[in-house]
């Protein structure tokens, strides 16, 4: 008993440690940021579009449109305003046509192009033939099934973890106390960012576009769970909806969803630079 205690203890002394030097390398990784010229900050560099369903695959349907069809229009919509707004962000596609791509291959897209953002578009819809429902709703990966999106992490370690990070992280895939505290760390903030995202982009449907929202919610979705990155998939409003379904496919509307996701992008972007 008495050399089982001394062990317990002795391993609750070295995650102590760890914990400090993580807490410690995290400030004076802050403090390095302040001092250095701006070129040395973060760099938001890739936005990954996620244009939800696709060829056999036609997601929820309306009284005459389907999802996958006004997922795409929009997804185009806000890639060609990227491009010419964002210059120095580069935009991936999961789909660019009207092809069926799986769940585990989109975010194996969004992983290996290194995305700092994975923005999926999709419609929402209820059980009813007819809702009564209407308006957009943001989702973000449900924290309470946390394992599949650290699996994506601990997979892209390497690419999503900064550069130098053995020398930050003492030792990083080396340890398994010390890989469950990073990949922990990064899992929170990614979904501290998520959120961020979303109530930018929920704010922007309510204030500019003035309309109803359901808020930011959590969700188990798989496509999100898989990219090891912050992550919002979009549902634009209620397809079997007949106001939001005229909506959802008139260009004026799709143009509207994309630019008010534009600037909630812009300003996501500028929070993370600090500018």
């Amino acid at each position: 008993m008495p050399a089982i205690c001394l062990k317990s203890n002795y391993i609750t002394t070295i995650i102590f440690f760890i914990v400090c030097m993580f807490s410690a390398t995290v400030c004076l990784g802050q403090q390095d940021a302040a001092a250095k010229p701006s070129t040395s900050r973060f760099k938001f560099k890739t936005v990954i579009i996620d244009a939800g369903h696709g060829g056999k695959d036609p997601g929820a349907h309306g009284a005459y449109s389907k999802e996958k069809n006004i997922a795409l229009g929009i997804a185009k919509k806000l890639r060609d305003l990227v491009n010419d707004e964002m210059g120095d962000v580069r935009v991936i596609m999961t789909r660019s046509t009207d092809v069926f791509v799986e769940l585990h291959k989109r975010a194996d897209i969004a992983n290996n192009n290194q995305g700092n953002l994975f923005i999926s578009i999709h419609c929402n819809s209820t059980p009813q033939r007819r809702s009564t429902e209407h308006g957009p709703l943001l989702l973000v990966y449900g924290f309470h099934r946390s394992q599949e999106q650290r699996e994506a992490l601990r997979e892209n370690a390497s690419i999503y973890i900064e550069k130098d990070y053995k020398d930050k992280y003492n030792g990083y895939g080396s340890d398994a106390v010390v890989n469950t505290i990073v990949l922990n760390a990064f899992q929170q903030k990614y979904r501290k960012q998520s959120i961020q995202f979303g109530d930018l982009v929920d704010k922007e449907f309510k204030k500019t576009d003035g309309r109803r929202t359901h808020g930011v919610k959590e969700q188990g979705v798989l496509v999100l769970a898989q990219s090891g990155m912050p992550a919002v998939l979009v549902e634009t409003g209620f397809i079997n909806n007949p106001g939001d379904e005229k909506y959802l496919n008139s260009s004026s509307g799709q143009n509207e969803i994309a630019r008010s996701i534009l600037r909630s992008l812009k300003q996501y972007r500028n929070n993370l630079e600090g500018r």
